[in-house]
């Protein structure tokens, strides 16, 4: 069974059993302490089960590269099944560090690189966060509910895109 599908066994038994989302919550965390899934979670897949859903698998989910200017230095796909929860990322930063340390080691070894992520539950948690503080891994931090101005995007794909197109006009739109 992969990690997550006994929580959501047990909300799918609480939701069918007629517990609230708040009531199936507290007691997810009764049971699982600080390992327990989130609040938002227990709600959204009690909206799921509420709207007809009977599997208690996961959808699939994609992992996310980590690139510097000069291309990626690591990738890393969930598999299917696979919940991104904070032990989850820990284990891809675990690779992304050994990643570095082959592919960019003077990056590596000056300690000038900076790790960009989002704001969700497993890049923010209490586990990521001492794992990152303890390798000293320099973070750009980002302010929650902020657009996604810093998007790896616009420093890796649009100035190669840009190239590409730059002195072509066009006429029509």
């Amino acid at each position: 069974m992969c990690e997550g599908t006994e929580e959501r066994i047990c909300n799918k038994f609480c939701f069918k059993i007629g517990k609230t989302a708040t009531e199936t919550y507290q007691l997810l965390q009764q049971a699982y302490g600080e390992d327990a899934m989130g609040r938002t979670r227990v709600f959204d897949w009690f909206r799921r089960f509420k709207e007809g859903r009977t599997s208690v698998e996961s959808d699939p989910r994609l992992g996310r590269p980590f690139f510097y200017s000069k291309g990626i230095v690591h990738h890393e796909y969930a598999s299917d099944g696979q919940t991104i929860n904070k032990k989850f990322y820990v284990e891809v930063l675990q690779h992304l560090r050994e990643s570095v340390h082959q592919k960019r080691p003077e990056k590596w070894r000056d300690g000038d690189w900076i790790l960009h992520h989002n704001n969700g539950p497993a890049q923010t948690s209490h586990l990521v966060q001492q794992f990152l503080a303890k390798h000293g891994t320099t973070q750009l931090q980002k302010l929650p509910y902020s657009p996604d101005l810093l998007a790896p995007c616009d420093f890796f794909l649009f100035p190669r895109l840009k190239k590409v197109l730059k002195g072509h006009r066009f006429e029509a739109t």
